[in-house]
């Protein structure tokens, strides 16, 4: 019997194994230095960050370790988003070193960095255990980061929701996952597809196995994506955690999770969307849930008088429109999520950014605290409305492009077929939730612009924090105005996933 060992390909793996190496020498610098360098650290993992960026655009396409690790377009484009989400979260987090962080700013840090890790190595596995533990490291150092303020009896709610929520969605997981194994005999993602095909087996023989799998599975990733009716913990972490923690969750999270969707469900389970794998169908479920986070998000948060509460609302309903996307089978499905991630993290890290600065100035993250800033800050006040109008969908904004594109996505597959015509329905929900949408993203804005009292508060940014503000306001007008590349980028996954213009 020959025996041969897989091909390893290291050097693909260079991008998250120096970022890892990274965040171990932060951590001791922090300590050598006795915790004196209170920006140096927060530089630092700033430009490891930059310098990691610089090796992805270098690192080719291949796998490695017998296909456990394999980079493609879509890993690639989602590692941008990873790095640019992490980048962000902590140049806005340097207020937060300064007012609420004494102690453990280089732990502080370095998780950020081990959890994008985490992220990175989830997008490039393609097969189910390695897929999953790159979920858990992504997860698990965001437990510890959402209850970092240890003496606010808030964020340790939050940690602690978090974890023990997080650590039932990944028993489901993992548990649906064993169901696949067990179908199919392979954790190769590829290989389940094919294997599962090959059989023929009809409803009779899997159906109930199956289905039970894919329901464990969507309620593992629908945690990670606040997918209704997994999204409760979603209000509560993101009120409670730091607010830079937050906005990482809101935009990191959320891409782990639909990139671990994009590889099981599209990947290996493509066969049982659409109405003759019924009850199979994993299409129609997720519509519904799609359905639920529109309706929910966007309802809910127009009673919200907490803005973290309010974005936290936000982000379970944006899930909504994206799913959308996720759920049109076809060459403009993924590409429209990955644009739609793509400008989602310019808007919602910059949103999350301004919160962060005003609630270090004030320490009040009630809408009503921010009535007559643009008086004082007009520059803040400004850029927190450019945002909150790329989230509601106004154009030009890049926001409206993206929506625009998960909305022509399905109905380009609603049209394909009768069997389809259910998606028109997906389509119709999500431009009449939009309308309500409106309703909450204005309110702050006319708290800051039409209130007749003048802000207590005046807010000077520093270096980092302008840059986060300026980077977050050049995405969603860069790529309103001029989106093709973006977009030329993303259908590259579509392609890498066999979905081929037509």
């Amino acid at each position: 019997m020959n025996f041969q060992l897989p091909e390893i390909h290291i050097s693909l793996m260079l991008p998250e194994l120096f970022l890892f190496i990274w965040a171990l020498l932060i951590i001791t610098f922090d300590v050598v230095t006795k915790r004196k360098n209170e920006h140096t650290v927060g530089y630092l993992a700033l430009l490891g960050l930059l310098i990691d960026g610089a090796i992805l655009s270098v690192t080719g396409y291949g796998s490695g370790f017998g296909n456990m690790f394999f980079n493609d377009p879509m890993a690639l484009f989602f590692k941008v988003i990873f790095l640019g989400s992490a980048f962000m979260a902590i140049a806005s987090s340097f207020g937060l070193m300064h007012q609420k962080i004494v102690n453990h700013r280089g732990e502080f840090y370095a998780l950020i960095l081990f959890s994008t890790v985490g992220m990175m190595f989830l997008s490039s596995s393609d097969e189910l255990l390695s897929l999953y533990i790159g979920l858990e490291l992504t997860t698990i150092p965001l437990f510890v980061l959402a209850a970092f303020f240890k003496d606010d009896r808030l964020s340790v709610e939050a940690g602690m929701k978090y974890f023990v929520i997080g650590a039932f969605s990944s028993a489901l997981m993992l548990y649906g996952i064993s169901f696949l194994y067990g179908l199919s005999g392979t954790t190769d993602l590829v290989q389940m597809k094919i294997n599962l095909a090959i059989t023929h087996l009809t409803f009779k023989d899997i159906g109930v196995i199956l289905s039970l799998a894919v329901l464990l599975i969507l309620g593992g990733i629908g945690f990670k994506l606040a997918l209704p009716p997994f999204h409760q913990w979603t209000p509560d972490v993101y009120e409670g955690a730091p607010t830079p923690v937050a906005a990482f969750l809101s935009v990191g999270s959320k891409a782990a999770g639909l990139v671990a969707f994009a590889k099981i469900f599209i990947n290996g389970l493509y066969a049982f969307y659409g109405a003759e794998m019924a009850p199979n169908d994993w299409g129609r479920l997720v519509g519904v849930g799609a359905i639920l986070a529109m309706i929910i998000g966007n309802v809910v948060a127009i009673r919200q008088t907490n803005i973290k509460r309010m974005l936290g609302y936000s982000s379970i309903a944006q899930v909504g429109y994206i799913m959308i996307g996720m759920v049109s089978m076809n060459e403009f499905g993924l590409t429209s999520v990955g644009f739609y991630m793509f400008t989602y993290m310019f808007a919602n890290m910059g949103a999350f950014a301004v919160v962060a600065f005003f609630e270090d100035k004030s320490g009040s993250c009630q809408i009503s605290s921010y009535r007559g800033l643009s008086k004082t800050s007009p520059f803040l006040a400004t850029s927190l409305t450019m945002f909150l109008l790329s989230l509601a969908g106004i154009p030009p904004l890049a926001g409206f492009v993206a929506k625009y594109a998960v909305f022509a996505a399905a109905i380009n597959m609603a049209t394909s077929g009768v069997a389809y015509h259910w998606i028109f329905w997906l389509v119709g929900i999500g431009l009449l939730t939009s309308v309500f949408a409106l309703f909450y993203y204005v309110n702050p804005v006319k708290q800051m612009f039409f209130s007749k009292e003048d802000s207590p508060y005046k807010i000077s940014l520093s270096a980092p924090a302008f840059t986060v503000v300026l980077i977050g306001l050049i995405g969603i007008v860069l790529f309103g105005l001029y989106p093709d590349p973006i977009l030329q980028f993303a259908s590259q996954i579509s392609a890498s996933f066999g979905f081929l213009p037509h």
